[in-house]
């Protein structure tokens, strides 16, 4: 039995061996990257797109979610926990995961599994209900950074989120991934026109307190009452001259740091933090 081990100059020597054999033969096979695939057309009949484990776990156990169809893969199925797919209330076909990429693209991380289901229908402004905590999106328009302001919205148990009808991304794929399942589990209000809304919103008891860069308070100390309805601006034009007369407070968050302004998503985070801590006092 042998008990001969590598050494490195084995090793370079092997490399060398390799090299020449595949020089004499016309070289190594040229590395191929894998090519992106588009995504394909959008559904119809009205129907939206959603995908990712979170967002459909999340589609299946709303009872007010309309599924129609399910492409998921084997392994999707497992996590999801779905032994038996012909018992399901709705056509769904187990496929492979280049078969979602044909639909969605495959820059779309969608885990396997994809649902094409009925649009949530937004609510009108005076089924708000006794929410204490709103939030207001002042034409907000990228999915991306509308998903993840639902996700933290949920996290730390706003009732509403309250958008314009014009200027704000339709439900879709994209921000209901970034959503990561938030879209099932809070009341969307569309409204016609922002400022009427807020007037509404002052009418039931909510202070309006709208996040500005230059806001002449901190929010901290800006609070008042036990009804807080947050208003946030687009990136990089913020809040509207409109909205900014309307609201009750402007107020900025403090940043002693070198930077001095936060993404949107991130700053609704933080002012969501912060008057859920006031709102619990």
């Amino acid at each position: 039995m042998s008990n001969k081990t590598n050494t490195p100059k084995d090793t370079h020597y092997a490399k060398l061996r390799r090299a020449f054999r595949d020089e004499k033969s016309g070289g190594a096979p040229a590395f191929k990257p894998r090519q992106p695939v588009p995504p394909g057309e959008n559904a119809g009949d009205g129907l939206v797109r959603l995908y990712g484990l979170h967002t459909v776990r999340a589609a299946l156990d709303n009872p007010r979610r309309r599924i129609k169809k399910m492409l998921v893969t084997r392994n999707a199925a497992e996590r999801l926990e779905i032994a038996d797919l012909a018992a399901l209330p709705f056509t769904a076909e187990l496929v492979e995961p280049r078969d979602i990429d044909k639909i969605t693209g495959s820059d779309a991380v969608h885990q396997g599994v994809l649902i094409e289901a009925e649009p949530l229908k937004p609510k009108r402004l005076d089924a708000l209900g006794d929410t204490r905590l709103v939030l207001v999106l002042d034409q907000v328009t990228d999915p991306h950074n509308v998903g993840a302001i639902l996700r933290s919205a949920v996290a730390f148990g706003a009732g509403a989120l309250i958008t314009t009808a014009r200027h704000s991304p339709q439900e879709s794929g994209v921000l209901a991934k970034s959503a990561s399942g938030a879209l099932e589990h809070i009341d969307q209000i569309e409204v016609k026109n922002l400022a009427d809304a807020l007037g509404q919103l002052h009418e039931a008891g909510f202070q309006t307190i709208g996040l500005d860069s230059d806001g002449p308070a901190e929010l901290e100390t800006s609070f008042a009452g036990d009804r807080i309805a947050l208003v946030l601006g687009a990136e990089g034009k913020g809040l509207r001259q409109k909205t900014r007369e309307t609201v009750t407070t402007l107020a900025r968050l403090d940043m002693p740091g070198a930077i001095r302004s936060l993404n949107v998503s991130n700053a609704a985070a933080v002012s969501l933090y912060a008057a859920r801590k006031f709102l619990g006092q």
